[in-house]
């Protein structure tokens, strides 16, 4: 079985398996106490902290460890919003922001707050004249990603953090994808990450609050992490967690540039063996291990099934392997197809045969799931017939790709210039159906209000 999904979740690096074992038999006391067993738990804690800080490049009393890199978001984000909450109550976000940061807005709004979305390009990048647009005299924290968790895309921090400096407002950067690979560059003031995305083990994240920014920590006071942390550190991880993150850094740059071949490849050889295939993603400016593409009339969950059947571990942004069945906020902010997306993040270590393995098998399965769906072979230059009126297709009850699907199949049968108009209640379609325009070389005219669900009118171009 090859493991291609280190983006959710790094396998254990080995130098964190000793650790842990290893700190399980001294780091078990309170290191809040003053005993011998205390005291060695304490300078075990210190240790960590001090490696972490090294990795992160701040001073170690900035620093604290959380019970997840979520806890860390949240933290972050709620005491940063308290400690200037003379200033304001206006937060700026990305669009394409992990969830815990979403879910952490959503909580401020929802308590009188005000947030603001930063869009994104087509590659899912911000641009830091976006945040300097929202940036008002009532902002009290932005926060940006190092890099996007879905489609790898790494956003400009370090000119964020420029502008965000230069408004007096303190820019919070969610790490977790990045960290493993190196520091995150720039005047940021908080930080967040989690140790299972570089190898550590689950259950433990860091939270950096930099000298100097105000910051109030919410929910009862623990004298434990400067108070930003609650409940008795997990030390045995804690101390894995921070010798993993150096370990790794040590074999960064070289892996980062094997990683980079084997992904590049697969970026190059994707569409080339799948037909109607987008890789979605900045070409350029991304994570080493990182690429994802968006296969038209598949759905991703089948996808992930077959992959999984043939020995391949992936996953997807794809709405239908959600427990909400709602379409990637990624995807969506980024306007690219949300159905029958895959993405594949290696760790460090993959072997270039199981790549080739991958690349092999992955035509066979999509077109297998295609067939079962009644995906159009290729696409139809039939000559199509005379028609004055839009061809009506009718796709409502039916989830997405099957609208596209329907779409495709009778997009010749209407002359040049001629219209669809497409019936269908699964919200995807309303994200799917531009990005098949855009995929094909369509037209997509627009969306028209229908008795049940919308219609979306594409125009034939050729």
């Amino acid at each position: 079985m090859s493991y291609f999904d280190a983006a959710s979740g790094a396998p254990l690096h080995p130098v964190a398996r000793q650790a842990l074992m290893a700190s399980l038999d001294e780091g078990w006391a309170d290191p809040a106490r003053l005993y011998k067993e205390g005291r060695r738990a304490r300078l075990l804690l210190d240790a960590a902290r001090e490696a972490a800080a090294e990795a992160v490049g701040c001073r170690p009393d900035e620093l604290v460890f959380t019970p997840s890199g979520t806890a860390a978001v949240h933290s972050g984000i709620a005491g940063a919003l308290a400690g200037r909450r003379r200033t304001g109550h206006h937060l700026i976000v990305s669009a394409v922001e992990h969830s815990s940061v979403l879910h952490a807005a959503e909580v401020h709004r929802a308590g009188g707050g005000t947030v603001t979305e930063v869009p994104v390009d087509r590659s899912g990048a911000v641009s830091p004249s976006g945040y300097a647009r929202t940036l008002r005299e009532d902002t009290a924290l932005a926060c940006l990603q190092s890099a996007n968790h879905e489609v790898g895309t790494v956003q400009p921090v370090a000119a964020t953090a420029e502008v965000c400096r230069a408004a007096g407002v303190p820019l919070l950067v969610d790490a977790a994808q990045s960290l493993g690979w190196g520091r995150v560059e720039g005047d940021w003031s908080l930080l967040a990450a989690s140790a299972h995305k570089w190898g550590g083990p689950s259950g433990v994240g860091l939270l950096v609050v930099r000298k100097g920014v105000r910051f109030a920590p919410q929910g009862p006071h623990d004298e434990r992490e400067s108070g930003r942390a609650a409940g008795f550190e997990n030390l045995p991880a804690i101390v894995a967690a921070a010798a993993s993150l150096r370990a790794v850094r040590a074999e960064a740059a070289g892996e980062a540039a094997r990683l980079r071949e084997l992904t590049e490849r697969i970026r190059a050889r994707v569409p080339a063996v799948v037909p109607d295939v987008e890789v979605v993603g900045d070409p350029e400016r991304r994570l080493p291990g990182v690429v994802t593409f968006s296969c038209l009339y598949v759905d991703g969950e089948t996808v992930l099934h077959e992959l999984d059947r043939a020995g391949f571990s992936v996953s997807s942004g794809s709405s239908c392997t959600s427990s909400t069945l709602t379409p990637s906020h990624v995807l969506k902010a980024m306007g690219v197809l949300s159905e029958g997306n895959v993405r594949v993040s290696l760790p460090p270590g993959t072997k270039a045969e199981d790549v080739e393995r991958f690349l092999t098998a992955l035509p066979e399965v999509v077109a297998g799931v295609r067939e079962k769906l009644g995906a159009p072979v290729s696409r139809t230059d039939a000559v199509a017939g005379e028609r004055d009126e839009a061809l009506v297709v009718d796709a409502l009850g039916r989830r997405c790709p099957i609208p596209v699907i329907e779409l495709a199949k009778v997009i010749g049968e209407v002359p040049v210039g001629g219209l669809v108009r497409v019936l269908a209640d699964d919200e995807a379609a309303r994200l799917d159906i531009p990005a098949w325009c855009e995929m094909r070389g369509q037209e997509y005219v627009g969306e028209q209000p229908a008795d049940r669900g919308a219609a979306y009118v594409v125009r034939r171009l050729s």
